[in-house]
């Protein structure tokens, strides 16, 4: 279900653009392995069975609620499991075609009630779940699982998923890994059988082949290549060394060869013969004609190679040990090691004489190798103008170095993705081997060498992380050279004339913080950093006059202001005022580090303050300046974003005309920029004169038009903007006259509950300040029957703001009406057990309006939802009091709901509530308890009469 669903699997594109599983015959066959091992998961593994997957799996199913069972919770055509997870939400839920599964348990239930059309259903599910296992496990184990694909050993996965997932469900979770780790081993055996048929080359063929060329890699007149390399060390127990999803395409491993005449061959060796391909990471694509063996292409596309070749004798003999590894590049040495290690002791030997061998050619060496640019720049070079490395031979780096069984372990699990890792992963891979087993002034060469890579690129990260890199560039902080330390951040930071000790303490401390910089992208490394006094360290260098070292500091505070202690730190340890400093250096690399990290800090209220008190503000809208530089203008606009939550700074802005320059930014910008820029709006409407001038700039044009966008973070902030800009009478009659309304309603069918909360907010200003707002809501055809269909969103936040939205559309009689009919009292009642105050106070509020049309207080009642009001009543928030009493009250107006009142203990919170300063929760108290001693009157009167 993993790679051999995205690889293995034959897949076609329909006429409706959408990607289906082909009719074929393996297809059919991974179809019914995937179905076997669901009909039988839940009995096999019952503990596995009831682990809620991270996200749910999810399709068109053809089953309906008549063909689940009295298991199943059933209400018209919906069908909910009464399993639920955590946060309550049902481990199986239909809404007709939709399915929703979340355990392998409901899985298999559901395949059984498909009967006859078992197949269908999971070829449907795995159709619209391309990465079923991520959904499963989520994204990290999923990244394992394909690691293993990659030939990671199956031990090592489980102390990794343990220590990615740890908590009382990681043992399981490791197990049902494991699981799914057989099934796609099963399916891509599956696939490889079906191939078995294979005529023309095999493994052992190739392999013989390869052996017999690399002795044409000799030095002297006989040389006639220059080397012979696999691309991949890893050999299969079935001789192959292309992966598995490569290997159902027949392909059997992958050359590099360079000729002595020709430029260098990239080839593929397939069963079908030999051909040309495209290059490292290409080696599917064909760029020559077949031919039926190595020699044969080698001879057509290199004539000293036929030359030479003819006059040499080509036959398949044993070669002895010494040639075998000589000549050949330091990834063929690396197969040979991997593949036909000797013993221990013999391996030691072999790197004791490399090391003793490079010994006396130093002095030769010294004259031969200068510093790189690079290396010069990195300050790494000596005080002679040659790099420590110089020094070093090339034997140094002995392909015949010994490496541990851990190792080649380490190196074999590196990550698999859809497409192929770059060259640089496995160079850096190499260089990091070098650095565990070289001396002190190999490892300064080494390091120099790793760092001519972008280590800013996830790939390069991970290629030293993947081989145990890490472990080793730490380890290298406790060593005396100081050239090895990419800790010693103690230095005297804040002086402008250094001396020239002082001058190497502080490029000490420039690398350290770079380190630190490269390592705070990691939580757990920041969480390291702060325990260890990095922040105090931090601070002290912020104050340097040095703008170089000024911005590793700041974009390592940047980093990891992301976390709550950190900002607080950085709020404590007096660093804002420095941050707001450099806010005016002329260096837009450090402005835009200090906007970043006063954007992440300014979510505290306190910070904003600072920001304000240090005069920070006007150097951020002077920022607005640079709108050439994307990155800058998105760091100044989020830092504006958050510093302006505080009324106070809006006030501020205003001086500087900063709402006028952020309304000419909501065009022709990056989502980054305009996603803060938005933001920003958003905050600055909730001024009532910054309505109008957003209004005389165009802005409530350009917010409109965003509503048609995908950004989900963008649309979050639209709909804020444009409902902040909806209580302004005028710009509402705008908003209506560009469709907002229907675009914004619209929105709610948006997937993401974040959009459809935000869009939900927006609609209630929309419908509260629109001159014909019945008229309105019913203009959208289908509006209201989605707006009742969200009050089944397991998300908080979204039913909030669809009751609140409801209390607005049950204003107007007609629209009642429709809420009504599409079951809106049954849905309200079923979510009034929520102990969410927020969604109390606005469901409390649609109760309370829609109690206004026919029946509806009576049916309420029938229904349940009277005994949970009453309850509210304890709540703390006195906003939940206020609704909830303005519910009861209308409530009320039903003799049966008054009795049902009085005998959960209603009339004694009530009278509390009747001494209440705010008018509407006292009145609204005093009529409900009127209404119940009215009826308890009506009922003394009729005893008495009978």
């Amino acid at each position: 279900m993993g790679l051999s669903l995205t690889r293995a699997a034959q897949w076609t594109t329909a006429a409706s653009g959408v990607d289906k599983l082909a009719p074929t015959p393996m297809n059919e066959s991974l179809l019914k392995e995937v179905l076997c091992f669901v009909e039988q998961f839940s009995s096999q593994h019952p503990q596995e069975a009831e682990l809620v997957f991270e996200e749910p799996l999810q399709w068109s199913t053809t089953l309906v609620a008549s063909d689940f069972k009295t298991d199943y919770d059933i209400s018209d055509l919906d069908v909910q499991s009464p399993e639920k997870d955590n946060e309550g939400r049902p481990l199986l839920q239909l809404f007709p075609p939709t399915v929703c599964v979340r355990s392998f348990s409901q899985l298999s239930k559901l395949v059984k009630l498909a009967d006859n059309k078992k197949m269908e259903e999971v070829q449907a599910c795995l159709e619209e779940n391309r990465d079923p296992v991520v959904k499963i496990l989520g994204p990290s184990l999923d990244s394992i699982l394909e690691k293993e694909d990659a030939h990671t050993d199956g031990l090592s996965l489980v102390d990794e998923g343990k220590e990615e997932d740890q908590g009382k469900e990681s043992d399981v979770k490791v197990k049902l890994f494991l699981l799914l780790q057989d099934l796609d081993k099963q399916l891509l055996s599956k696939c490889l059988k079906a191939m078995d048929g294979r005529v023309g080359l095999d493994p052992d063929a190739v392999r013989n082949e390869v052996e017999m060329l690399k002795r044409y890699c000799s030095e002297g007149e006989k040389r006639v290549l220059k080397s012979v390399r696999y691309t991949s060390d890893y050999v299969f127990s079935n001789g192959c060394r292309a992966p598995p999803w490569r290997q159902v395409l027949n392909e059997i491993c992958y050359l590099v060869i360079e000729p002595c005449d020709t430029e260098t061959l990239y080839i593929t060796c397939s069963t079908a013969g030999v051909f040309l391909n495209g290059g490292i990471n290409r080696e599917g694509e064909q760029t020559s004609d077949v031919f039926e063996d190595i020699g044969a292409l080698l001879k057509s596309t290199s004539p000293h190679f036929a030359q030479n070749a003819n006059e040499q004798d080509f036959e398949a003999q044993e070669l002895p040990p010494t040639q075998k590894t000589q000549h050949v590049e330091s990834v063929d040495a690396e197969e040979q090691g991997q593949l036909q290690r000797s013993d221990e002791q013999q391996e030691k030997n072999v790197h004791e004489k490399a090391k003793q061998q490079h010994a006396p050619n130093k002095a030769h060496d010294r004259k031969k190798y200068e510093p790189c640019p690079r290396w010069k720049n990195l300050g790494l070079v000596s005080p002679c103008g040659k790099t420590p490395a110089g020094s070093v031979p090339v034997d140094t780096f002995s392909e015949s170095s010994s490496e541990s069984e851990e190792e080649e372990e380490q190196s074999e699990r590196r990550p698999e993705s859809d497409t192929d890792l770059p060259s640089e992963y496995w160079q850096i891979q190499k260089l990091v081997k070098y650095l565990k087993v070289g001396d002190q002034t190999a490892t300064v060469l080494t390091l120099c060498a790793i760092m001519d890579f972008n280590l800013m690129q996830e790939t390069c990260q991970l290629a030293i992380r993947d081989v145990g890199g890490l472990e080793v560039l730490i380890n290298l902080l406790d060593t005396d050279e100081v050239q090895c330390k990419v800790k010693l951040l103690d230095c005297v930071p804040n002086l402008a004339n250094l001396t020239a000790e002082q001058e190497k303490d502080v490029e000490v401390a420039r690398c350290g913080t770079l380190a630190l910089w490269s390592c705070s992208k990691s939580t757990n490394n920041k969480e390291a950093i702060r325990k260890a006094g990095g922040v105090f360290m931090l601070g002290r260098l912020l104050k340097s006059p040095h703008e170089n070292m000024l911005i590793p500091v700041v974009g390592t505070l940047q980093e990891c202001a992301s976390e709550e202690k950190y900002r607080i730190a950085i709020q404590t340890e007096g660093m804002i005022k420095d941050l707001v400093k450099n806010l005016s250096r002329d260096n837009d690399e450090l402005q835009m580090h200090c906007a970043n990290a006063i954007f992440k800090c300014a979510q505290d209220k306190q910070t904003r303050y600072l920001v304000r008190q240090y005069k920070g503000l006007q150097p951020l809208v002077s920022l607005l300046s640079k709108a050439h530089n994307k990155q800058l203008l998105a760091a100044a606009t989020g830092a504006i974003w958050k510093c302006s939550i505080s009324v106070e700074n809006v006030t501020k802005f205003q001086e500087y005309k900063a709402l006028e320059t952020l309304l000419r930014l909501l065009t022709d910008q990056p989502e980054e920029v305009l996603v803060n820029v938005v933001g920003a709006v958003g905050e600055f409407a909730q001024i009532p004169d910054n309505k109008a001038t957003i209004r005389n700039c165009g802005g409530i044009r350009s917010l409109v038009n965003l509503l048609t966008g995908t950004n989900q973070a963008l649309l979050v902030n639209v709909t804020k903007a444009v409902g902040a800009c909806a209580t302004d009478m005028d710009n509402m009659i705008i908003i209506d006259k560009l469709d907002g309304v229907r675009l914004v309603w619209s929105l709610l069918k948006n997937p993401c509950a974040d959009v459809q909360s935000s869009a939900a907010w927006a609609l209630c200003q929309c419908i509260e300040n629109a001159k014909d707002a019945g008229e309105m809501v019913r203009s959208l055809v289908g509006g209201l029957e989605l707006i009742v269909n969200l009050l089944k969103s397991t998300n908080n936040k979204v039913l909030a703001s669809i009751c609140a939205a409801i209390a607005k559309i049950a204003r107007n009689e007609e629209n009642l009406a429709v809420l009504t009919d599409h079951g809106v009292v049954q849905l309200l009642t079923k979510l009034t057990n929520t102990t969410d105050d927020r969604l109390r106070r606005h469901l409390a509020e649609a109760v309370g309006h829609c109690c206004m049309w026919g029946s509806n207080r009576a049916s309420f009642g029938d229904a349940g939802a009277v005994a949970p009001l009453v309850h509210y009543l304890k709540s703390k928030d006195k906003a939940v009091h206020k609704t909830t009493a303005m519910a009861l009250y209308q409530l009320s107006r039903d003799p049966n709901n008054c009795i049902t009142m009085h005998d959960r203990g209603v009339v004694k919170p009530l009278i509390y509530h009747m001494g209440s300063d705010d008018e509407m929760l006292l009145e609204a108290a005093a009529g409900c308890v009127r209404n119940i001693r009215l009826l308890a009157q009506e009922n003394r009167k009729a005893k008495l009469f009978h």
